[in-house]
Formats: C-alpha cells, structure tokens, sequence
C-alpha cells in the first residue's frame, strides 16, 4: 500500500462509518457506534463513550456492551476517572496518554492496573462553536500511527457533528423590529385600544318567577306535615303544609271545662240570687268569667282551624326539601314556600361586587344554563337592588331581577346557570384594565 494513497476498501470502509453515523436516530444509537465501528481498524481493548456535563462526564456506551450495570465496581471507579481524565485533555486536538508518563493519583492507578492497558487514545469532540461534546476514548497498547489518526479525522468530525445535532437544539434566529415598526406596531395597538366595546360581567342566577306568593305560618307551632312535594302543581285552596295540633287540642279541652265550670257558677249564682243579695253582686263577676274563658276557647279552636294552610292561589309549589322542614318549629310569619306561577319566568342574578358594572333597566341578559348550555336564555333587567348582601357562599353580592324573553319550555323554575350581562360601551383598554385597576387601587388606597 502506498503511505500517500489509502486502499480504495479502507475509503470506502470510512465512509461507511460515516453514513452509520449520518443514519442514526439517536444519540444512543450514535454512542454505539462509535464505540464498536472501529474495532477492525484500532483492533483496542476497549472504547468508552462519555458525555461532557460541566466539570462530570457522563457514561453514553462502551464497546460490546448493550446496557452496562450502574453498581458494577467498574462503573464506580470510571466515574472517578473520567473527571481525572477530563483535566488531562484541555484542548481539541486527540491526545495519547501513556500510564508510564503521568502522574495519576493512587486510587485512579490502582482501577487503571485492573481494567486499563496501558495507554488511552483520548479523542475530545467539539461543536462548531468549540464547545466540547464529550471524549472518546479507546484503550490500545500502543499509540496509533500518525497515517491513522490523520485518516479518521473526517470520521471523528462528522461524528461531533451528528452528536451536536442530537445534543442541542437549534438556536432560533428571532426577528427584531426597527424603530419605525416599533412606533407603527405602537400606533396600531394605540388604536385599538380605544375600540369601543360592550362591557360584560359574569354572574350565577336561577330561573324564578315573576309572579310568586311567599307563603308563611300563620301561627306559632311545629310543622306535622308537608303536603305537597316540590315543584308539584297546586290550585286554590289545595292544602300545602299543617302544623301540629296536639298542644291547641289540649288547651282546647282544658277550656271547655273551664266554660263548663263557669256556665254552672254562674247558674247557681243566679238562683240564689232571688233571696240572697250578696249573689247579686256575684253574678257580674261570674258572668265576665264565663265570656272571657269562651273567647279564649274561641281564639283556640280559631287556631286550630289554621293549623293545615291552603294554597291562595294556583301554581306551584317552590321550596327545598320536606324533610328539611318535618318536625321544625316555626314563628308566625316565617316563610316556608312560595307558590309561583311557572307562566312567568324570570331570572335572579347575584352579581358579586367585585364584578359589579353600570347597568340600568332594560339592559340585555343572557343566561347560559346548566342543563341546556346550547339553549340559552334571553331577556332584560327588570330590578336591581340598592344594597349588596351577603349570599349563601358568602360573598357580597348585588340581586338583580330579570325577564325572559318569549315561552321557551326548557325554562323550568329552579334551574342554574350563568348570566352575562350587557352594560354601555366603553373603550377596549378600559375593558381590559378594569380589573387590575380596581385590585392596585384596593391595594394601593389610591
């Protein structure tokens, strides 16, 4: 073979390493290759594969093993010789390290007589911006000649070359606008931020109705019963709920003979008041004893004629649970249900204080409910209360009263959902930083 002209066999070998390397998929795969292609050339006892990570160098691949185990002793020792022996190469140009010729530390000599022959053919691989990639390192008896090294210079730069492409990402290149694009892109968002729009909120609301009656105790007592069920339809004078009437009927009884015993006092006072004056004095006392225990007789049994209250009206019948209100004792006047008209929905929004925008009567709503998110509901403010209260979550919250539009049959007293309210037009940047002005100005005091 002539020393200035390679065999044509030894070209193409080289080539198809790096074809091998320009094939991989991975960096793994690459690691593998380049660890083990070389053998026919290098004949070594061993090539190593290892990732720079700073001042750590990270084991890729060694030559004829798939996955090396991470607890073998060789392992742990080559991870103390791989930051001794990323000190011994600083610059990009391959370097052969004999054993007889440095000074290694005891530990890293003791591993070295075991595993390693006696030199290393350490090859450092670079990006193109001379940031270093990682070694290759082949363990060789003897260093490898200079033709050698020469050939396989175009293998070990495609193979940095491929390992950059599988290590890094690409840097993008970003576009930087001028000046004058600056102040156009400035100009436009100027503009657009006095856009006027329509300024909305969103709030929770219920579908009520217009037309309810509350209906409430007529007197003290405990509810025995509830005779209708939620929702269920009533018409006039359909009993709704009785109180009980054990304490009424004993008091009713024990009045009864109070009437009795003063009907028959009163009775003897009046015959003996033919012959005995001093019972004509009684007989007035006697008489008003008697009409007062009748009256409180009469207030009782009055009393416990409204024991069952009756519907005044026909509709139906709202409130929560039955078994909420069994055995509750009520005052005179608390409210137990309502009987409304379902013919006349409306919408209750309670609207947060937070989210609180200028609305008047007669500004559009839309509420999107629950069970029918692709059917909402339309409509105007009818009311809005003056002051905000606290709700069942406790949160503060304005109560608005709103009609619904047409007779849709999907608006069912006491479904939920969420409405949108419409307000005026303002510019687009106020829409915006609404918001994150109300909360720096809570925050600030300002």
């Amino acid at each position: 073979m002539s020393e200035m002209f390679p065999p044509p066999q030894l070209l193409l070998s080289l080539a198809n390493l790096r074809d091998r390397a320009l094939a991989a998929e991975s960096l793994n795969a690459l690691a593998f290759s380049m660890a083990n292609d070389l053998y026919a050339l290098l004949r070594f006892h061993q090539a190593l594969v290892l990732a720079q990570h700073g001042q750590q160098l990270e084991l890729l691949c060694i030559s004829g093993l798939a996955r090396p185990t991470e607890d073998s002793p060789y392992l742990v020792w080559l991870r103390r010789a791989g930051r001794w022996l990323s000190g011994q190469v600083q610059d990009a140009a391959p370097r052969w390290l004999p054993r007889e010729a440095l000074e290694v530390p005891e530990d890293i000599a003791e591993g070295w007589a075991e595993w390693w022959p006696g030199g290393l053919w350490v090859i450092p691989l670079h990006d193109r911006h001379g940031q270093r990639l990682g070694l290759l390192v082949f363990l060789l008896d003897e260093a490898p000649a200079p033709s050698v090294e020469s050939l396989l210079q175009g293998v070990f730069q495609t193979w940095a070359h491929c390992w950059a492409a599988f290590g890094k990402p690409r840097s993008l290149r970003f576009w930087r606008p001028g000046k004058r694009q600056l102040l156009l892109a400035a100009v436009v968002l100027a503009v657009m931020l006095l856009v006027p729009v329509r300024q909305t909120a969103l709030a929770p609301a219920e579908v009520v109705s217009r037309n309810a009656q509350v209906i409430s105790s007529p007197i003290d007592g405990v509810i025995a019963r509830m005779l209708v069920r939620p929702n269920q339809s009533v018409t006039v004078g359909t009993p709704l709920f009785a109180l009980d009437e054990t304490t009424l009927r004993s008091r009713a009884e024990v009045l009864a003979k109070e009437v009795a015993v003063a009907d028959a006092e009163l009775l003897a006072a009046s015959q003996r008041a033919f012959d005995n004056p001093q019972s004509k004095g009684e007989l007035a006392v006697l008489n008003g004893t008697a009409r007062q225990r009748r009256a409180e007789l009469a207030a009782v049994q009055a009393q416990l004629a409204r024991t069952t209250v009756l519907s005044p009206r026909a509709g139906v019948a709202v409130y929560s649970d039955p078994n909420d209100w069994l055995g509750k004792p009520v005052v005179t006047g608390e409210r137990i249900l309502q009987v409304a008209d379902p013919s006349q929905p409306g919408m209750r929004i309670q609207l947060p204080v937070a989210d609180a925008i200028a609305l008047d009567s007669g500004a559009p709503v839309t509420l999107f409910l629950t069970a029918y998110p692709l059917s909402p509901l339309h409509g105007e403010i009818l009311e809005t209360s003056y002051e905000a209260r606290p709700g069942e979550d406790g949160v503060a919250s304005y109560r608005l009263l709103a009609s619904v539009e047409g007779a849709p049959q999907h608006a069912r007293l006491g479904l939920h959902g969420t409405a949108k309210l419409y307000g005026e037009r303002v510019p687009l940047g106020y829409y915006l930083l609404r918001r994150p002005l109300a909360a720096a100005r809570a925050w600030t005091g300002w």
